[in-house]
């Protein structure tokens, strides 16, 4: 009968084909590392009796001694490894991302020397042979050297891998840059020397071999990203130096060789040197950004535009060159306090912006030690020697000498003094309120006299206006006197024309009766003729008797048109006219001339025609 026995050879092959691995590992030590891993070996003894045993101050055998091996094992098929002599641990390779850097900590290895913190870089394939590590003198602790983006097959039994970021400086960033290992920092410094050739202390043992010192580096690293060991690199990020435009930089130095002052004799306030010595260097810095640590030198940003500083309590300029500046407080002559603002404009030229930085060390102890006292001190004492009233009154004047003096000064301190004005005048109140008394006494008068002016302006306008409105009156007036100028011209007119009428009337009847007379003379002796002689010559006596008196009166009337003249007769007879008619025209009083001689005939006509007239008046019943 067959047993399960009897298949004992089936049941090894089986078991061979199960655990095959296992067989192979411990008959003939077979070890296999897969693709993505490394074989880290450790020997638990040494055979055949031979002392191997690790110095006291190792943990890593190099020479087949008992121990963790340096030795690692890639991937692939390993003989000899027998599961009773060693074991293999797995363990992955070690990666280190985009971006990141591994820091290195070696376990074993020689002695830092003693003033080190950190191990020098040997030659070991980028830490992955601990064996040339170890045998090249690699040192144990911080290393200097890392390992950038990659896989890496290293012994973790003796590396231990720190993965840390890049360093990145971002833009309008510098990056200050402190060592944490190298030589001491000379005496008289507080920075290391300027080395070169360590690609921007990313290669830190070309820094240590150029003689780098530890401590604060003049050199900065500009925006970027770069491989540092923090270990050894500390970096602090800071903006970089802007000069604005209307600006220049002063750049004061705190490293370098001293200088020698470029200055000449003249100039004792201080050394200004060469770029890249230490002190104020000669030449400033244009408008722009400048990658300047801030450790080692100092910027002092002067306007070269103009400048103006207040005096004032209410007000202050963007530059708060002028934060601490107040009103001047000053005190008149006559022992009045008052307060005074004045603004000052001042220009420092480019080239001089150094010796001023020299002198001074800033823009704002140049304000504070030579601006502030100067025009303080100067309107205090110009305040003394006048009253409050004169001091505002010539207020131009001085202003104007203000300047000049202010200019004077200045310039000894390579200052250009632009202009200097004055602001507000502040007189104490009780003056103040006298002033203002009399402002309003001044005033006040002013307005009396012309709201006269207006009483008087306005009764000439109603004056006006009353004329204006009696005009149409005193038109109608004026044409009325005009009406009785012509109806009384028209009268004389009229009169004249009767004188004349009447003159040519009395001349007419002048005519006729002496016409007549010569007609009845005429007749009288053509009557005559037949009869006899006496009768003619009665006739003719008679004719001639008529004659006469026609003649006689004729001559008569003549006689009155030469005496009176041709008017006076005509307005004679037309007042006899008028007394034939029994009216009384002229005044029993006689009123005399005025015009010489005919004054006396106007007055013997006058003194006829009332003779005529009462003769006349004394007549004219006995006919009735």
């Amino acid at each position: 009968m067959t047993t399960i026995f009897d298949f004992w050879w089936v049941i090894l092959i089986v078991l061979s084909l199960v655990l095959y691995k296992f067989v192979l590992r411990v008959f003939f030590g077979m070890v296999i590392v897969p693709e993505d891993k490394i074989g880290l070996v450790t020997k638990k003894f040494v055979l055949f009796g031979t002392d191997k045993s690790l110095p006291d101050s190792r943990i890593i055998a190099t020479k087949g001694e008992a121990g963790f091996q340096a030795q690692t094992l890639a991937p692939g098929l390993y003989w000899g490894k027998w599961i009773w002599q060693y074991s293999v641990d797995m363990t992955a390779f070690t990666i280190i991302p985009e971006g990141k850097i591994g820091l290195i900590l070696s376990k074993d290895g020689k002695e830092i020397p003693t003033g080190r913190i950190l191990a020098r870089k040997v030659q070991s394939d980028n830490f992955q042979d601990a064996q040339a590590f170890l045998n090249n003198g690699g040192q144990k602790g911080r290393q200097t050297a890392f390992i950038t983006t990659g896989s890496y097959r290293i012994n973790t039994f003796i590396f231990e891998i720190i993965i840390v970021d890049q360093v990145k400086i971002n833009e309008n960033m510098i990056g200050i840059v402190t060592a944490l290992d190298g030589e001491p920092i000379p005496d008289g410094q507080i920075a290391g020397k300027n080395v070169s050739n360590h690609n921007n202390f990313q290669d830190f043992d070309m820094f240590l071999e150029a003689g780098g010192n530890r401590g604060l580096q003049p050199q900065v690293m500009l925006a970027g990203s770069y491989y540092i060991n923090s270990w050894a690199i500390q970096i602090e990020q800071n903006p970089m130096t802007d000069v604005p435009i209307g600006y220049v930089g002063v750049v004061i130095s705190y490293i370098g060789e001293d200088g020698l002052d470029v200055t000449g004799e003249h100039f004792k306030h201080g050394n200004i040197v060469s770029k890249g010595q230490r002190g104020v260097w000669m030449e400033p810095l244009g408008p722009g950004k400048y990658a300047l640590n801030k450790y080692t030198t100092k910027l002092e940003s002067v306007p070269t535009t103009n400048l103006v500083l207040n005096w004032a309590d209410a007000r202050s300029e963007s530059h708060n060159l002028d934060h601490n500046l107040s009103t001047i407080t000053v005190r008149s002559k006559d022992g009045f306090p008052f307060n005074l603002d004045v603004s000052q404009i001042i220009h420092v030229p480019a080239n001089e912006a150094p010796k001023v930085i020299a002198r001074f060390g800033s823009m704002t102890n140049l304000v504070s030690q030579v601006l502030e006292p100067t025009i303080g001190n100067y309107f205090r004492n110009s305040a003394q020697e006048s009253d409050v009233i004169s001091f505002l009154s010539t207020r131009k004047e001085r202003q104007e000498s203000a300047k000049n003096h202010i200019k004077v000064v200045l310039d000894e301190y390579n200052v250009n003094a632009v202009d200097t004005l004055i602001g507000d005048i502040v007189p104490p109140d009780s003056l103040m309120k006298t002033l203002t008394d009399r402002k309003l006494a001044e005033e006040e008068q002013k307005t009396y006299q012309t709201q006269k002016m207006a009483q008087e302006q306005r009764q000439g306008m109603e004056k006006e206006t009353a004329i204006a409105d009696m005009q149409k009156e005193i038109v109608k007036a004026s044409q009325s006197v005009e009406i009785a100028q012509r109806t009384a011209d028209a009268t004389v007119k009229k009169a004249e024309g009767d004188a004349t009428s009447l003159k040519l009337n009395v001349n007419a009847e002048a005519e006729a009766t002496k016409m007549r007379a010569g007609a009845q003379a005429e007749a009288t002796k053509l009557n005559a003729s037949a009869e006899a002689e006496k009768i003619s010559k009665t006739g003719l006596a008679e004719a001639e008797k008529i004659m006469a008196i026609g003649k006689s009166t004729a001559e008569a009337y003549q006689l009155q048109v030469s005496a009176m003249g041709e008017d006076n007769f005509a307005k004679y007879k037309i007042t006899e006219e008028i007394g034939k008619g029994n009216i009384k025209v002229i005044s029993d009083v006689l009123i005399s001339g005025t015009n010489g001689s005919e004054g006396g005939i106007s007055g013997l006509l006058g003194m006829k025609l009332m003779e005529m007239m009462d003769t006349k008046n004394d007549k004219s019943p006995s006919k009735n």
